[in-house]
């Protein structure tokens, strides 16, 4: 018997994008799986948007919040029901632990211990062709949009890495609004053997002008990372790029930080950037007070580095001002303590980390009235916390 993820894998390598959710629902009929519907979550993370395809069954758009397809995205959770055509699986699509979307499995009987584990392979490959494929076409970043993207937030989609990222040490997750119209703000990762990098940014003004520079100051920080350079160094690289091409008084404020994943000793530039903050626990513990230096582009100097040492179970958010400045009609802050009293309450429900930032979003678009005075970003760093298995399907 031909074995469906092999079958799968090899018509993978001259398949249109178009139809791969048709192609896998194809081949999942060797699986047993009578249906199988690959639903995409849209941009800001609140609906998921059926793929259509020759042999997929029709489906509506559904929502995060209250259906049993958001619960298995939200939760990271393989889940389960009954149908009048037998069982239905929900699974989450998974790059790693970055979330795509769901999966939605008509079986006629529920699978065994060993007939669950092989649908998980194929869903799990299905998930990375999703990612693979979407660097070839346009079909699946027209579907996430349920409505136009601003050039200013094309380029920072563009520009940014996986929101999520894990090892078993690490899982780093990001997340920005207004996701249709963001403009200045934006963040970069990257983990390299025992070091984590971090870079979150907030470029001065709104829409085109600021998401260009953002732009070049995220490619200055990549290309000065890659060269290996100490964080003075990448600082400098940065404020000379933003210098060099945008004459006069625009500007960046920006963290620039580097986790040592193997003791936890985490350094930091602050570039006149809201300071990082330390979660223990329940604790909000502030880091040891470091003058911030000048934003990049604005800098007359190498700037100093800060230092601290974190504890296992650590969580460091790195944030821009649209997240604590966000303000209620009333007036009310969001402020840090909200923050890390969010961020602690979700740990504490044993949230992942990417559902755990999606709702913070959510979060502070409630608490303005879902009217974003400023862009907000963010991104958390969990160090051994222990969770990083609970991505495991």
């Amino acid at each position: 018997m031909t074995d469906p993820l092999s079958s799968l894998l090899r018509a993978a390598h001259l398949l249109s994008p178009a139809d791969l959710a048709g192609t896998v629902a194809s081949y999942a009929r060797d699986l047993g799986i009578a249906e199988t519907v690959l639903y995409l979550a849209d941009y800001e993370q609140t609906t998921l948007v059926p793929l259509p395809g020759r042999g997929v069954p029709e489906r509506q758009e559904l929502s995060v919040e209250g259906t049993m397809a958001g619960r298995s995205f939200r939760r990271v959770e393989v889940l389960s029901g009954s149908t009048d055509r037998g069982v239905r699986l929900w699974m989450p699509l998974l790059d790693g632990v970055e979330r795509l979307g769901v999966a939605e499995l008509t079986l006629r009987v529920a699978p065994d211990e060993e007939s669950e584990a092989r649908i998980r392979a194929f869903v799990s490959l299905a998930a990375e062709l999703l990612v693979v494929n979407d660097a070839y076409s346009d079909v699946f970043a027209r579907l996430r949009r349920r409505k136009t993207l601003s050039l200013a937030a094309e380029m920072q989609w563009e520009l940014l890495p996986p929101l999520t990222f894990g090892t078993d040490r690490v899982v780093i997750t990001g997340g920005l609004e207004p996701a249709y119209d963001v403009g200045g703000d934006s963040f970069d990762y990257a983990v390299n053997g025992d070091v984590a990098e971090l870079l979150v940014i907030d470029s001065v003004g709104h829409g085109l002008p600021a998401a260009i520079l953002a732009s070049v100051a995220v490619s200055a920080y990549r290309h000065a990372r890659r060269n290996m350079l100490d964080l003075p160094d990448i600082a400098q690289e940065i404020d000379a790029a933003i210098a060099g091409q945008f004459p006069g008084s625009q500007f960046a404020t920006a963290v620039i930080a580097r986790l040592d994943l193997s003791t936890g000793r985490l350094r930091w530039i602050n570039a006149g950037h809201p300071e990082p903050l330390i979660l223990r626990g329940a604790a909000l513990v502030a880091p040891p007070h470091c003058p911030p230096a000048r934003p990049l582009g604005l800098q007359d100097g190498k700037p100093a580095c800060c230092e601290v040492r974190l504890e296992p179970g650590d969580r460091l958010l790195l944030y821009t001002d649209g997240i604590t400045e966000a303000r209620s009609p009333d007036g009310d802050f969001f402020g840090e303590v909200r923050l890390a009293d969010f961020i602690s309450s979700a740990a504490a429900a044993g949230d992942p980390a990417p559902e755990t930032v999606r709702r913070l979003m959510r979060r502070v678009l409630d608490h303005q009235a879902d009217q974003l005075q400023d862009d907000a970003s963010i991104v958390v760093l969990e160090w051994l916390t222990g969770d990083e298995q609970n991505f495991r399907q």
